[in-house]
């Protein structure tokens, strides 16, 4: 996640500070000057602006003061809560704001050589899978001497409104950074991956048993390192209006702790060992505050101990900070990020991930095999014309992350856009051996589809058999153009690829080992009545079908002789008179028992509805029966290019 960064707009910090040193003069950037453009592209602020450098607002400038903390940040006169929060958050995180702020111990004015100061600063972004390093001078905007931006409760500390800077002149200007998304902030600041909870569609308040696992997975998520944000929804004319609990409506706030609180009083409390689940919060205008239930002053305090209460840091004063009572979190506040800062390092004792990342995009062409923007699966004709991504889940049962995030739209606001695209995804459990692109669903069965929203960011969490699976990336709407990043996450490796082949390539040999003429798919749903294997009347059936030297062999049914195997196969046939054959065996550890097969010919001619067929014997006897049935699906097409 920390590789090297790459140079905004091509300026390299070391060397425009060498030559400013050199030159005795501080640094004037170019590529953010201080004009209107820079400030606003529709609203001017409220006043007349003039840049100034530290120097001039502050007798002694500092990048920290007493270091780093949540409670540095006040928002400014732009609606960029979001940001403010973000901020609060990376505060807390100093792996990641050293990260954001490299050099920072460099970067720090020094009062004894003022002579090493040239008024530049660098931060560094996490900009669509890599690090961006951002060059800002140290003119900031103000009116009558005063920040307008972000900026510190200490007038003589400036790292907020420096690093405000350099996010909007990779926005494009500071009006760009009126109205967004907390969660991307900490994106942009870590490299994570956002989970949107919508804690009012899923009614969370009304079921206890919703609280507790989301209190669980939220804990966990802050016991990891990870970053949580929240709001409450507006409509237009409540954007950051007050409620009388003292919550602010449409505006962001940052989750600084999520804690079981210890109730009671001396030892006593640690021998009760009641606990109650609290979130600690803090308002990015640095005052405003819940009203209610485990407030600052609130009487609820009086059943935690003092050396409990001390543990926590608890302030009776008006800083923005506050403590609330889980269930009552998830009844006030509608919306929740959750940036999980998910571990693909070996060395660690925590849980390792496996990481695949694809970059894509959503292109139009005329030739339907190469148009790759079909839109979502309203539209049958064109859905599979998407990209399409494969993976395989080789556990029998596990959970699988999937991230899918689309570029920064923001640096398009000035000029009428900036919208998010409309994106979502759609995961299919396909044939065990597909290695060409899907272009029928047929027996293909759609698992999972994750919401189509406007967002940057969709991301799904879900439980998967073992298998191989496709996703499809997709916008809601055919015809709409844009890049995305695709990040998968598995326990081991997946194999996630894309598939870019259609169909077997046409090789110089192929005239003389021959090039598929047919393809089948077959899905096996099932048998029905085996023979009695063991002593608990039952078996541990599979089924390999084969076809042409090859084969595919499902996942072992423990147990049972009605097994449900729901396996599916993919041929593409050089000599479509062979036969397909399809065995069921029970599994032994000594050895296997053969149960039955069936015969298929795969024929243009069969049907391809699903079928019940009798299992027989192999070889000389295959006329004879054996206990039991399969149930089936066959379907051949002679354009390979079909399935």
């Amino acid at each position: 996640m920390f590789s090297t960064a790459t140079s905004y707009k091509n300026q390299h910090y070391s060397e425009l500070k060498k030559e400013c040193l050199e030159d005795k003069k501080l640094f004037e950037d170019p590529e953010f000057p201080v004009t209107n453009a820079s400030l606003f592209y529709r609203k001017p602020p409220p006043g007349m602006v003039e840049w100034k450098r530290p120097r001039e607002i502050s007798d002694e400038p500092h990048l920290f003061v007493d270091g780093i903390s949540s409670h540095d940040l006040n928002q400014g006169r732009v609606g960029n809560c979001w940001f403010v929060a973000a901020c609060s958050c990376l505060a807390l995180k100093t792996d990641l704001w050293q990260k954001v702020i490299p050099d920072w111990k460099e970067q720090e004015w020094d009062s004894k050589h003022p002579e090493n100061y040239a008024g530049i600063f660098h931060f560094q972004f996490w900009v669509f899978g890599e690090w961006v390093d951002v060059v800002v001078d140290d003119r900031l905007p103000t009116i009558n001497r005063e920040l307008i931006y972000c900026h510190s409760k200490l007038n003589n500390e400036f790292w907020s409104a420096l690093l405000e800077k350099a996010y909007a002149k990779l926005s494009g200007c500071y009006e760009s950074l009126d109205g967004g998304n907390t969660g991307d902030a900490v994106v942009d600041f870590s490299g994570a991956v956002t989970e949107a909870i919508n804690l009012e569609a899923e009614v969370f308040h009304k079921d206890q048993e919703k609280i507790d696992n989301l209190f669980e997975d939220l804990l966990k998520v802050y016991d990891r390192g990870g970053i949580i944000s929240c709001s409450i929804k507006a409509s237009p004319s409540e954007i950051e209006a007050w409620m009388a609990c003292g919550l602010v409506k449409g505006h962001a706030y940052s989750v600084t702790a999520v804690k079981k609180v210890r109730l009671g009083h001396g030892l006593m409390a640690y021998f009760q060992n009641k606990t109650i689940p609290l979130i600690r919060m803090r308002n990015p205008w640095g005052k405003t505050e819940w009203k209610g239930a485990w407030s600052d002053s609130s009487a609820e305090w009086e059943r935690v101990g003092s050396m409990e209460r001390d543990k926590l840091g608890i302030t009776v004063e008006n800083d923005g900070e506050f403590w609330m009572a889980f269930t009552d979190w998830c009844k006030y506040f509608t919306d929740a990020d959750v940036c999980h800062l998910i571990n693909t390092s070996l060395l660690t004792i925590h849980k390792t991930w496996h990481e695949v990342v694809h970059f894509g995009s959503w292109t139009k062409h005329s030739e339907p095999l190469h148009n790759r923007c079909g839109g979502c699966m309203n539209y049958k004709q064109t859905f599979l014309q998407n990209p399409q991504y494969l993976f395989d889940m080789t556990k029998e049962m596990d959970e699988v992350l999937i991230s899918l995030q689309q570029r920064d739209m923001k640096i398009h606001r000035r000029i009428g856009q900036g919208e998010n695209l409309t994106l979502g995804f759609a995961v299919f459990k396909v044939e065990l051996n597909r290695k060409y692109r899907m272009h029928n669903i047929i027996t293909q069965t759609n698992v999972q589809t994750s919401k189509y929203i406007n967002a940057r960011t969709v991301f799904m969490r879900v439980t998967l058999p073992k298998g191989r699976y496709i996703i499809i990336p997709s916008t809601l709407k055919p015809e709409i153009l844009g890049e995305f990043m695709l990040r998968v996450y598995t326990d081991v490796d997946s194999g996630c690829r894309e598939l870019t082949e259609h169909k077997p390539r046409m090789r110089c040999w192929s005239a003389v080992t021959g090039y598929p003429h047919a393809v089948s798919q077959i899905y096996i749903h099932g048998a029905e009545g085996l023979e009695n294997q063991d002593g608990t009347g039952g078996a541990d059936p599979y089924v390999i079908v084969s076809c042409e030297g090859r084969s595919v062999r499902s996942t072992v049914k423990a147990d049972t002789l009605d097994p449900v195997f729901e396996t599916r196969a993919i041929f593409y046939r050089k000599k479509p008179r062979k036969p397909i054959t399809v065995e069921v065996w029970n599994s032994n550890a000594v050895k296997d028992q053969f149960l039955g097969q069936v015969v298929l010919t795969g024929s243009l001619k069969d049907s391809t509805k699903p079928q019940r067929l009798q299992l027989r014997k192999r070889g000389r006897a295959m006329a004879d029966e054996m206990p039991g049935s399969i149930t089936l699906r066959i379907v051949t097409c002679t354009e390979l290019t079909e399935m």
